[in-house]
């Protein structure tokens, strides 16, 4: 390799002045800092000159700034001139401290819920110096633009033929005590198939007025077309969804739901056989056979559980209004276990945090989380073309008759195999990881 020493600046660091390390090796770090300082100051020094040139001004010295980079603390020195003003714009823009590079990279890291001392310790550790934890917070401002814009696009160009609605609590500072908050949180899916993040918020608790006032703001949006919203069993919730979304059928979450008549059992075999039985009703393959599982169900529960068999008696219209829907979409809109996934996410991002210092910052956070979630959502669809144009079809099949007597019969008899186990002497195991 040819080297040029003539061509180097004459303030260019010579081979025997590179920064090492204590093992003599050289601190690549170190110098690409200090030829990024140089040159910065170099490119700031001509262009003075050459406006001093042109207007037959004089150079005054010079103002130093500090100026935090990927690559270290870069000590800037800005000409100063003895009339007027001097700023190289296109190099520091005024009043910046900290290059957009590291901006960038403390928000990202703040995003995937690294915290805010460890971003400190990691920054120290590129050669960044005093960069507090309240920098870093501040840094992660940034994330508040892409949030508000997620938050506040207009929805009105599609319609949204299915909801999803949940909420999951965090510690968040409020006033002068730390109490949990609730995260709610709107996911649709389009006429396309495609899903979307509709709404997020942080609100004291999941009230009836809470959540009116949340759907209200997805109406105001441009949200409609709702045909189905799928939610747990929350008394407020469900309140709003019938004043908001009007005409659209409420899906009570089937986990829930099991879940629930496994705690009217308590604890113990009770709780695991009332699973057992529950479970399978939603495996079911057509609409006929779920709603006569469902009521065979229910006289089972009633011999060993009479609570839990009252529970799910009186959930049969909410727990099976996914069956007039396509077959093809069951499995999507009984559960919210696309919620749920996205409240583990906030909830893995935020365990770092512990307590959050306030609501904005709370809301920062999720809000990253949730367009992180949107971004990898508008990859693949959730639901393919063919399978929404089944939900237009016309040819619909006509809603299902409540199961006879025979019928009920029939299935505790001939059904097949996992059934007869199911209904029969011997259950299967525990619905959890099978049934989700």
């Amino acid at each position: 390799m040819e080297i040029i020493p003539e061509s180097m600046p004459a303030t260019a660091p010579a081979p025997q002045y590179l920064p090492r390390f204590a093992d003599g090796t050289v601190n690549l770090q170190e110098l690409i800092r200090s030829m990024a300082e140089m040159l910065a100051n170099e490119i700031m020094s001509a262009e003075a000159d050459q406006l001093c040139d042109a207007t037959g001004n004089s150079r005054n010295g010079y103002r130093e700034r500090k100026l935090t980079t990927c690559v270290g603390t870069l000590t800037l020195r800005i000409p100063k001139l003895r009339s007027g003003s001097f700023f190289p714009a296109d190099i520091i823009e005024r009043y910046q401290r900290v290059d957009r590079a590291v901006v960038a990279a403390v928000s990202e890291m703040y995003a995937t819920g690294t915290s805010t001392r460890k971003v400190a310790k990691v920054a120290a550790a590129m050669g960044i110096e005093r960069l507090s934890k309240d920098q870093v917070s501040a840094m992660a401002s940034s994330l508040d633009a892409d949030a508000e814009e997620l938050l506040g696009r207009d929805l009105s160009g599609l319609r949204m033929p299915y909801i999803w609605l949940d909420a999951t609590y965090v510690k968040c500072r409020t006033g002068s005590h730390v109490a949990s908050v609730a995260v709610v949180t709107a996911i649709g899916c389009d006429e396309d198939g495609w899903r979307r993040v509709l709404g997020l918020d942080v609100v004291d608790t999941e009230s009836y007025d809470s959540w009116l006032g949340f759907l209200q703001g997805l109406r105001a949006r441009g949200v409609h077309g709702v045909e189905l919203v799928t939610s747990d069993a929350h008394t407020g919730l469900k309140r709003a969804i019938s004043e908001v979304f009007q005409g659209a059928a409420w899906q009570r979450c089937v986990v829930h739901l099991i879940r629930s008549c496994a705690r009217e059992a308590g604890r113990g075999s009770l709780a695991r056989r009332v699973a057992r039985i529950v479970a399978p009703v939603f495996r079911a393959k057509d609409a006929g056979t779920v709603r006569a599982m469902y009521h065979v169900a229910c006289e089972m529960l009633e011999a060993c559980c009479p609570r839990a068999a009252a529970l799910l008696e009186e959930a049969e219209p909410d727990a099976l209004a996914y069956l007039d829907f396509p077959q093809d979409h069951w499995k999507r809109l009984r559960t919210n276990n696309v919620q749920e996934r996205a409240n583990r996410e906030i909830k893995r991002r935020s365990r770092v945090v512990q307590v959050f210092p306030s609501e904005k910052s709370l809301l920062r956070l999720a809000g990253a989380v949730m367009c992180d979630q949107d971004e990898a959502w508008s990859e693949a669809r959730y639901f393919s073309a063919a399978k929404m144009a089944e939900l237009h079809d016309e040819q619909k099949p006509e809603p299902a008759e409540p199961p006879s007597a025979e019928r009920r019969e029939h299935i505790l008899r001939f059904h097949n195999p996992r059934s007869r186990r199911v209904l029969g002497m011997h259950l299967p195991p525990l619905f959890g990881h099978e049934f989700r």
